[in-house]
């Protein structure tokens, strides 16, 4: 489906991505606007995305929500997508996953990783990413495969989530108070690669296991009201 020039905005949240940035953001869609969101990279990474022509935002306050939420409040188009910096998805296939969005078919859209090497996402990731699903389906009633970090929503109506975890609950937290507020969420499935360097989260224990607890907190919150359910819609997702 084609899009006008200022249509969607593509966040790309950042730490120390020299290496693919170059691959990633070559792979933006004609037209869109990629904008890294530096979170306090050592290795030139916002230069290196600024002279290859992207917006950067530097967001001081570390943690992944925290870089996505600069990236959505620095977004301007109607249509925000998120997407990994680390080359284990390639952003070219965005559009596959904006077009529910546009066409007004849904309103948040969800890649669905599908690894094309062995080594491209870690057993233990796995297994507690089909674990997480559940516990989304127990939740929420929403049927996911995966809690895919590529995915589309409509701007005004993400800013009207007011979400508010910023370490690693965010993903989780867009889509439980999306499924809160009525919001219609799929998935599509994305091949998913071996990322550029060693992952921030699941790449370490500590990573590993605060994603864990920012997740639980984000489970336990209790479900929206109605006024922020209605919020939500009214913000654009239908």
């Amino acid at each position: 489906m084609e899009t006008s020039p200022s249509s969607v905005d593509v966040v790309l949240p950042c730490l120390d991505e020299a290496e693919a940035l170059p691959w990633v953001l070559e792979r933006i869609p004609p037209g869109w606007r990629a904008i890294v969101v530096d979170n306090g990279s050592t290795d030139g990474s916002p230069d290196i995305a600024r002279d290859l022509g992207a917006h950067v935002v530097r967001e001081p306050l570390r943690g992944f929500g925290a870089a996505c939420h600069a990236g959505l409040t620095a977004a301007t188009a109607d249509v925000v997508c998120f997407c990994d910096c680390d080359a284990s998805l390639d952003p070219g296939l965005l559009p596959a996953v904006v077009g529910p969005v546009l066409a007004g078919t849904a309103d948040l859209v969800l890649g669905r990783r599908r690894p094309t090497a062995r080594n491209a996402w870690p057993v233990h990731a796995r297994l507690a990413n089909l674990e997480l699903a559940r516990l989304i389906r127990h939740r929420t009633g929403v049927r996911l495969r995966d809690l895919g970090p590529m995915r589309a929503a409509r701007r005004q109506a993400l800013l009207a989530l007011d979400l508010t975890d910023r370490r690693s609950g965010y993903p989780l937290q867009m889509v439980v108070r999306a499924a809160d507020a009525g919001w219609r969420v799929t998935e599509t499935d994305v091949p998913y690669h071996p990322r550029t360097g060693r992952s921030k989260v699941t790449g370490t224990w500590r990573g590993t296991w605060q994603a864990v607890r920012d997740m639980r907190a984000v489970l336990a919150e209790r479900p929206a009201t109605t006024a922020v359910a209605d919020a939500g819609l009214a913000g654009g997702a239908r």
